[in-house]
């Protein structure tokens, strides 16, 4: 866990504008900066980076956070990662609990970029290769592939040989070929050998654009057909995919991601403009795997050969991706003719009519889930429709998304001739418990969220002042709330967002604030104010003395109705059950705050 007095330095030291700016280029407009939004595609800009809040939303699509935020976003990385990389370019060390040694961090990290320059010497000899390779020139014109292609994907030759790397490398002997995958040692002999001969060679980027490990394709008889780099210190087939770093904008203009098999797929996909088809690196699909590309596409679509072997990766994929399913996002599932697989089809075919296939032909996770666990089953009897439940149970327990997961259990439940509720008392209850990322600090009070609530506070007038406090987190002093009342919900946010701020120190600004409360309980409603509220991009502007006001104004009015609230359930406890001696004090208090004239 990465202490948040480091994020507010990270967030201190760079520059939002900057950071923004190497990926979008931004032109000035009044006080903030603008460009069309690299999230969706859209003709004229409404994508306003604040220099002031350090903040960045996007009133087209909604995008919106920090730079840190804007890195996860773009890159389509984790928060840990995205933070390294920002410190990476201001020169700042992460601190990590796992590994407290300087001294070994730094070794690490120069062993790994080591070992990413001897990956990338073996490419960019792979690449030269291929230039006089006759026969693997002729297999790419023979795919249909272009030179402006095979660039892009970075495609090369490993010549036939035993030792062709000697000539690409400073030292043939260094143990870090072997540690990247490039070279074998013979176990009897000791002697080292090229592990990639005589195939075509496609380089497995990271998110980074780094190159992590190869595959290669035997252009003649032999096996295996394809040979993959070995797991390695940068290479992890269970999380990398091929093509996404080539993918990215494609990906962004469709908000689609396409799961094929193998690697021509991926090429021969982009060749004929459809660019945003990545592939699983010899594995099945995994659940690390589904959730790097629901980051980056709010629909993916796995395609599969038809036969026995396409479905049974198919139900794999479905099976590791229920725990990473997010409402809003969908997974379809594209089962080709027998006689095609991605290449074939778009080669005959052409892109559109492969984009109609995918579009129209495909199974929403849904339809594919309830169909397969409903083959072979004998739903016309008590028997199969125990069957049913018994083998849908430990499914609907992975499921993350609550509205889909309700839906589907809804569905299965009409097929069982059962009610929603019956089926999740036989099934255990079919909510899957998220993991907690955990809060990195907490105020001195105890807030809760979600909690019941008989509150009449209006809450829409709550959420506006959480959003101008997020907005002018310096308005903190401005924020007065009752001790004595336990506060949940909306309300425990604004307090807990007030007491940051106070204990902050200087004011923090608003993307401080709100990385502040990222892995808390309270992370969910912050997003949807924000989302909800950002609508006006004048709330990008400085603030005036009117605006000031009418939050010092909201702020008297809550804590009018929250006193008046308070006092409501004191007068009916007393008629019932009476007051404590303390209680009796406070309902004094109550009474002349009430009715006290205002300041």
């Amino acid at each position: 866990m990465i202490p948040q007095d480091f994020i507010d330095q990270l967030l201190s030291r760079v520059d939002i504008v900057d950071v923004v700016d190497r990926y979008v280029p931004l032109k000035r407009g009044g006080q903030n900066y603008m460009a069309c939004c690299p999230f969706h595609k859209e003709k004229s800009p409404s994508f306003t980076v604040s220099p002031s809040k350090q903040f960045y939303h996007c009133f087209g699509c909604g995008a919106h956070g920090s730079a840190i935020g804007f890195v996860m976003e773009y890159q389509g990385i984790g928060f840990i990662d995205a933070v390294k990389m920002l410190a990476e370019g201001i020169g700042m060390q992460v601190p990590n609990e796992r590994n407290v040694n300087p001294e070994a961090s730094r070794k690490a990290r120069e062993k790994q970029v080591s070992l990413e320059q001897l990956m990338q010497q073996a490419s960019d000899f792979y690449r030269r290769e291929l230039k006089g390779a006759a026969n693997a020139v002729a297999y790419c014109k023979g795919r249909g592939l272009s030179g402006e292609v095979a660039a892009r994907f970075g495609l090369g030759y490993s010549p036939d040989g035993w030792q062709n790397l000697e000539a690409a490398v400073d030292n043939y002997q260094d143990d870090k070929l072997v540690e990247a995958g490039l070279v074998i040692v013979a176990e009897d002999s000791g002697r080292r050998y090229d592990r990639f001969r005589d195939r075509l060679m496609f380089p497995i980027r990271n998110q980074r654009g780094a190159i992590v490990g190869f595959g290669g394709r035997v252009l003649g008889k032999g096996e295996p057909k394809y040979l993959n780099s070995p797991e390695t210190p940068l290479f992890e087939k269970g999380r990398e995919l091929y093509g996404l770093y080539e993918g990215r904008q494609a990906i962004r203009d469709k908000n689609r991601v396409l799961v094929v098999e193998g690697y021509m797929d991926v090429v021969a996909l982009a060749q004929y403009g459809v660019g945003y088809a990545v592939a699983t690196l010899g594995t099945a699909t995994t659940g690390e795997h589904v959730r790097k590309l629901l980051k980056h596409a709010e629909q993916v679509y796995f395609c599969f050969d038809g036969d026995a072997a396409g479905q049974k990766a198919a139900w794999r994929a479905l099976e590791n991706s229920l725990p990473q399913l997010v409402d809003g996002k969908a997974l379809n599932f594209l089962f080709l003719p027998t006689e095609h697989d991605p290449d074939s089809y778009v080669r005959e075919f052409g892109a559109d009519a492969f984009e109609q296939l995918l579009v129209q032909e495909s199974l929403p996770l849904s339809v594919y889930f309830t169909r397969e666990l409903c083959r072979g089953v004998n739903l016309g009897t008590p028997e199969g429709k125990a069957d049913l439940i018994r083998q849908a149970s430990p499914l609907l327990a992975q499921i993350a998304a609550p509205a889909l997961g309700y839906m589907i259990r809804k569905r299965l439940a009409e097929m069982a001739g059962v009610d929603v509720d019956e089926l999740d008392m036989l099934t255990g209850g079919g909510k899957p418990q998220r993991s907690e990322r955990g809060s990195r600090g907490g105020g001195k009070r105890e807030y809760r969220l979600p909690a019941e609530s008989q509150r009449v506070v209006n809450t829409t007038m709550v959420k506006k002042l959480i959003k101008w406090l997020l907005m002018n987190p310096q308005w903190a002093g401005d924020v007065k709330l009752p001790d004595s009342l336990a506060l949940s919900d909306e309300l425990g946010c604004f307090a807990m967002l007030a007491e940051r701020v106070l204990e902050h120190g200087d004011a923090p600004n608003t993307a401080q604030l709100i990385e502040g409360l990222r892995g808390t309980p309270y992370e969910g409603l912050i997003d949807g104010v924000l989302q909800q509220a950002m609508q006006d991009p004048d709330e990008f502007a400085d603030p005036s003395d009117d605006d000031r006001q009418l939050f010092q104004d909201g702020n008297a009015r809550l804590l009018k109705m929250l006193h008046a609230e308070q006092l409501e359930r004191l007068k009916l406890k007393e008629r019932h059950e009476g007051l404590t001696s303390e209680e009796t004090v406070l309902v004094g208090q109550l009474l002349r705050e009430m009715f006290s004239p205002p300041n």
